[in-house]
C-alpha cells in the first residue's frame, strides 16, 4: 500500500504508478526560481527530483533555463 498523494487503497480503483523523464525549457522573469519551476513540473506529474542543466541570462533580467526531471504519475 502506498499512502499519501493518491496511492493504492481498497475501494479507490486501480492505479498504475509510472516514472517519466521530463525535459523542459522555460523563460523565467527576474525573481525566485523555485515556485515557477515547481508549477511547471506539476503539470507533468509529481516531481521526484529535478535539476537545472542550463541557465542563460536574457535581456531585462529574464532567464532561459533547461530542466531535467523525473516525475511520478498515478493513473486511475
Amino acid at each position: 500500500m502506498i499512502a499519501g498523494g493518491g496511492g493504492f487503497e481498497k475501494g479507490m480503483g486501480h492505479s498504475t504508478p509510472r516514472l517519466q523523464k521530463v525535459s523542459l525549457e522555460l523563460i523565467l522573469e527576474p525573481g525566485p526560481l523555485l515556485k515557477p519551476i515547481e508549477e511547471a513540473l506539476a503539470q507533468h506529474g509529481v516531481p521526484l527530483r529535478w535539476a537545472i542543466t542550463t541557465c542563460t541570462a536574457l535581456p531585462e533580467g529574464q532567464r532561459w533555463i533547461r530542466l531535467e526531471a523525473m516525475v511520478l504519475h498515478c493513473n486511475a
